[in-house]
C-alpha cells in the first residue's frame, strides 16, 4: 500500500513541477481518487487536459472531481470496476474523449450523450444490454464509438449498424 500511495505522490508532484497539463495515476492501486490530491492540484488543475486512472480498483468518481477539473479534454477510465458516473459527468464543456473499457456498467452511461463536445466514447467489455441510439445519433460531435465485448442483442447489433452518423465497432453476432 505505501508504494502506491508513494507512486501516486510522485507523479502528483511531478505534475505540478513540471506544469503538466497531464496526470497519469494508471495502475496504483486506487480504490477511490484521493481527496489530498485536490489540494496539491488546485494550483494546476485549470490546466490539467488529460488524466488516467486506467486499470486501478475504483468503483466510484466524486462528482468533486468533474467540477474541480473542469478544463478536461480526455479521460480514461478503463480497467476498473464502475458500473455508473456522477451525473455532473455532463457538464464537462471540454471532453472530447473517455475510455470506460473493461468496467462494470451494465447500462450506458446516458449522461455522455449530454457532452456536446464529446466526440469519443470507449465502452468495450462491458455488461451493456442496451444502447441509447437515438441519443446518440443527436450527439453532432460524436465521430466514434466503440461497444465491442458487450452482450447486445441482435436487434441493437443491427439497429447500431445502421447508424453511419459515426464509426461504431462493435462484435459481429455469429
Amino acid at each position: 500500500m505505501a508504494e502506491a500511495v508513494a507512486k501516486v505522490g510522485r507523479r502528483i508532484n511531478e505534475t505540478v513541477e513540471e506544469g503538466k497539463d497531464s496526470l497519469d495515476l494508471s495502475k496504483c492501486k486506487l480504490i477511490s481518487f484521493p481527496d489530498g490530491v485536490f489540494k496539491f492540484l488546485r494550483s494546476v488543475s485549470e490546466k490539467i487536459c488529460v488524466i488516467t486512472l486506467a486499470d486501478n480498483e475504483m468503483k466510484a468518481i466524486s462528482s468533486k472531481f468533474f467540477s474541480t477539473f473542469t478544463q478536461l479534454r480526455e479521460l480514461d477510465l478503463q480497467g476498473n470496476f464502475f458500473t455508473k458516473l456522477p451525473d455532473n459527468v455532463g457538464e464537462m464543456e471540454h471532453l472530447t474523449s473517455i475510455n470506460l473499457a473493461n468496467n462494470r456498467f451494465s447500462i450506458f452511461p446516458d449522461i455522455l450523450t449530454q457532452i456536446a463536445t464529446l466526440e469519443r466514447i470507449n465502452m468495450e467489455g462491458n455488461s451493456i444490454t442496451e444502447i441509447p441510439l437515438e441519443k446518440l445519433s443527436n450527439m453532432a460531435s460524436l465521430k466514434w464509438l466503440n461497444i465491442k465485448s458487450n452482450p447486445l442483442d441482435a436487434n441493437t447489433q443491427s439497429a447500431v449498424q445502421s447508424l453511419h452518423k459515426f464509426v461504431i465497432l462493435t462484435t459481429t453476432a455469429s
